[in-house]
């Protein structure tokens, strides 16, 4: 069964930066198109960047120009660059595939921008 690991968030001054990981472990897993995704208090969950297995990327307007996706393939992992973090970037962070499957979500983490 895949599982997918999120790890890198913290407690950040606005304008600093983080880099969030996103781990997949299990058996045969094939990335296809993953994608990074945030849930403000009292938001909906919405969906940040996007990796396609071609290298297409997708970036929300508001996180445009700010943060990046990348990935590691041999190891299975995806990252979110974040830089030039706003007190509106603060979320609970996951990864998931795009479209989003219900079994990945994980415990996501927590990206605090304040000062």
């Amino acid at each position: 069964q895949v599982q997918l690991a999120v790890s890198g968030g913290g407690l950040v001054q606005p304008g600093g930066s983080l880099r969030l990981s996103c781990a997949a472990s299990g058996s045969r897993f094939s990335i296809n198109e993953m994608g990074w995704y945030r849930q403000a208090p009292g938001k909906q969950r919405e969906l940040v960047a996007t990796l396609a297995s071609g290298g297409t990327t997708y970036a929300t307007n508001s996180v445009k120009g700010r943060f990046s996706i990348a990935r590691d393939n041999a190891k299975n992992m995806v990252y979110l660059q974040m830089n030039s973090l706003k007190p509106e970037d603060t979320a609970v962070y996951y990864c998931n595939t795009r479209p989003p499957r219900s079994e990945y979500w994980g415990q996501g983490t927590q990206v605090t921008v304040s000062s």
